[in-house]
């Protein structure tokens, strides 16, 4: 198996530090408010990482954490805290929002088949474990302090910036006369491990330390989780690409402070979800969630089989229109593979494949071996179901194989006509829509939106009674 390291900068024979157990970190996401469908590109590719593992041979323990303390928008200590932010938007307490969060961020991944990871750890169960590394590095001389505050010097760790190959130029998170600059920091790129002073004066969420009542900096959760679950070295940490620089860049400078050991052997990071705006992110008013994407009408596996159909280390351009030809392949693949199911009584007692069947078996562990090609496994998938050297029992059997990694749910048993709640209540308000706009004489309007509902599979019949729906795929 060959994957990109980002650390080499280079695809790498993966080769694990115990054969017996990969050990696998994966950043997990901030919960004051819902993850966009970029997070969620990011999660859908870690998850085939993992599932990919499994699927040649290796057990896996993936940790993942859940920041439910408030950190702040940059991850260079600026802006304003995410947590606290959310809290004041809903009229809630932070606990209240960072469970509900954390709720409906489970709910999306279920919906994408995506495996919840071994252990998920909160942030805030770990405060004792924060306080301790502190005093550790602070033993080491790692650390100094200032306004309150213990910062992480980062001139006493050798080459800070091999990870992302930058400069320290490059690095510099704002110029020096910007007023939101800690004035406090003996370089710019130093970063708080515990504050007791803020300019959030109201911080909700604090706790006693050594150093006064206060909470923890941002990047030190996933050093010490990571330590307590996975030990003091581990092979694979995944996450997106913006936290190389300084995020990722600032857990290597503490972990191996603390631990005088290199940390991880493979740095794993999946491109940006784009689109018509740049960067999919939470500002800029309506953000894309998996809930909007099925109050539009889709199902959340067209956006899984979306996702598939991309490298995960190329940027990837969403539009409605891409996930509409998407969500319509993958429902000409799940009739394709139902049209197979149907014309066999059963699975083949044999455990044995026939040589076409091992080939195809062989080329798609090996398209998932080329550092994750889950386009091109897909293809094999449907080479599979074209071809005329096996019967269509073999062919389920493969199938079945294939699902343990794109979980795509081909197999899963469905009702032909069964409409989900979210697309039903979404064909009704398309169909209000184009009564207003033929109301209104915009029938330009009218024809559109009964073209879209058309790519969809739903076809609209006026009758003197009203409008009647019907599914054509």
């Amino acid at each position: 198996m060959k994957l990109y390291n980002t650390l080499s900068r280079s695809i790498e024979d993966f080769k694990p530090i115990d054969r017996n157990l990969v050990k696998m970190y994966t950043c997990g996401p901030t919960v004051y408010n819902y993850a966009h469908i970029g997070n969620l590109r990011t999660y859908i590719h870690e998850d085939i990482l993992e599932k990919t593992l499994r699927y040649v041979g290796y057990n896996v323990k993936r940790v993942m954490n859940i920041t439910d303390v408030g950190h702040l928008e940059s991850d260079a200590d600026e802006g304003e805290d995410k947590m606290l932010k959310g809290a004041k938007r809903e009229n809630k307490t932070v606990w209240e929002i960072a469970q509900h969060y954390t709720d409906a961020f489970f709910e999306d991944i279920e919906k994408l088949n995506i495996k919840k990871p071994d252990v998920v750890a909160k942030a805030t169960d770990y405060i004792n474990d924060y306080i301790e590394f502190i005093k550790v590095l602070e033993q080491k001389g790692y650390t100094y302090m200032a306004n309150g505050n213990v910062y992480f010097d980062i001139t006493k760790v050798e080459n800070y910036t091999k990870l992302s190959g930058m400069d320290l130029d490059q690095l510099k998170t704002a110029s020096r006369d910007d007023v939101s600059v800690d004035i406090h920091k003996k370089n710019p790129q130093d970063f708080v491990l515990w504050f007791t002073k803020s300019k959030f004066e109201n911080q909700a969420m604090k706790w006693e330390s050594p150093w006064g009542v206060g909470y923890p900096g941002w990047h030190i959760e996933c050093s010490v989780i990571s330590l307590k679950n996975l030990g003091e070295q581990m092979d694979i940490h995944c996450g997106g690409v913006d936290h190389i620089p300084v995020h990722h860049t600032n857990e290597i400078a503490q972990t191996e402070s603390y631990t005088g050991k290199p940390w991880v052997k493979y740095w794993w990071h999946s491109e940006f979800l784009i689109d018509q705006r740049g960067k999919m992110s939470k500002s800029g008013g309506e953000f894309l969630t998996l809930s909007l994407l099925e109050k539009k009408g889709f199902n959340p596996l067209s956006y899984r089989y979306f996702v598939l159909n991309s490298h995960y280390r190329k940027q990837l351009a969403f539009s409605f229109d891409s996930l509409s030809s998407a969500e319509n392949a993958y429902n000409k693949l799940k009739s394709r593979v139902k049209s197979i199911k149907e014309s066999v009584d059963s699975f083949p007692d044999t455990s044995e494949l026939s040589e076409s069947a091992i080939k195809y078996k062989e080329e798609f562990k090996s398209c998932l071996e080329d550092d994750l090609n889950t386009a091109n496994a897909i293809t094999v998938l449907f080479n599979l179901l074209k071809t005329e050297t096996m019967g269509s029992g073999e062919k389920l059997r493969l199938i079945e194989d294939f699902e343990q990694v794109l979980s795509l749910d081909l197999l899963k048993e469905e009702d032909r006509d069964e409409v989900h709640d979210e697309m039903s209540e979404y064909i009704e308000e398309m169909i209000q829509k184009r009564q207003e706009a033929k109301k209104n004489k915009n029938y330009q309007m009218a024809d559109a939106i009964r073209a879209e509902l058309l790519k969809k599979g739903i076809a609209l019949e006026d009758t003197r009674q009203g409008v009647n729906w019907k599914r054509i795929n």
